[in-house]
């Protein structure tokens, strides 16, 4: 009874642990390929909401909810991830995401202002589970590009594609 109760413990701590640590972000100075400069106010703005939009996408995929992408995806990039959602729930598996390090710069701000394009060079954790068993853990560093676009009251991912560095 004790040794099970200690395997227990001892998992829901590495569970607890590998979702506890905040990703360190490094914001490069705007490279814009566009004739609009980007005011610091719009810049913090964009960053702030596409973070989050990173810990929605971990919610939704731990969860295996797909209306927990609503507030912070719009477009292709939602359908991606809400197919990918139901593709794995169809499996019995969830996909628990722990980003560590993005590395932000932004090189596009369309000259309406309806667009911004930024890349993400990220390193995150993820997990594989099946009925809440970890069957894999991997570290990935990938490039994202993203394309945020303006909606009543943040900015909201449109495009979210991994590209080879």
């Amino acid at each position: 009874m004790i040794k099970a109760l200690m395997i227990g413990c001892s998992i829901f701590a590495a569970t607890t642990a590998f979702g506890a640590d905040q990703a360190t972000v490094r914001v490069e100075p705007p490279n814009l390929q566009s004739p609009r400069p980007i005011e610091k106010q719009t810049e913090a703005a964009v960053i702030r909401d596409y973070l989050q939009a990173w810990q929605s996408f971990g919610t939704a995929f731990e969860q295996n909810q797909i209306d927990l992408l609503d507030r912070d995806f719009v477009g292709s990039a939602k359908d991606k991830l809400a197919s990918t959602i139901q593709e794995q729930a169809k499996l019995g598996i969830h996909t628990r995401y722990q980003d560590r390090a993005h590395d932000l710069q932004i090189v596009f701000y369309s000259p309406e202002g309806l667009s911004i394009q930024l890349i993400d060079n990220v390193e995150y954790d993820v997990q594989v589970l099946d009925h809440d068993q970890v069957k894999t853990t991997q570290t990935v560093k990938t490039r994202y590009l993203a394309v945020l676009t303006p909606s009543e009251v943040r900015w909201r991912v449109r495009i979210f594609q991994s590209t080879p560095e």
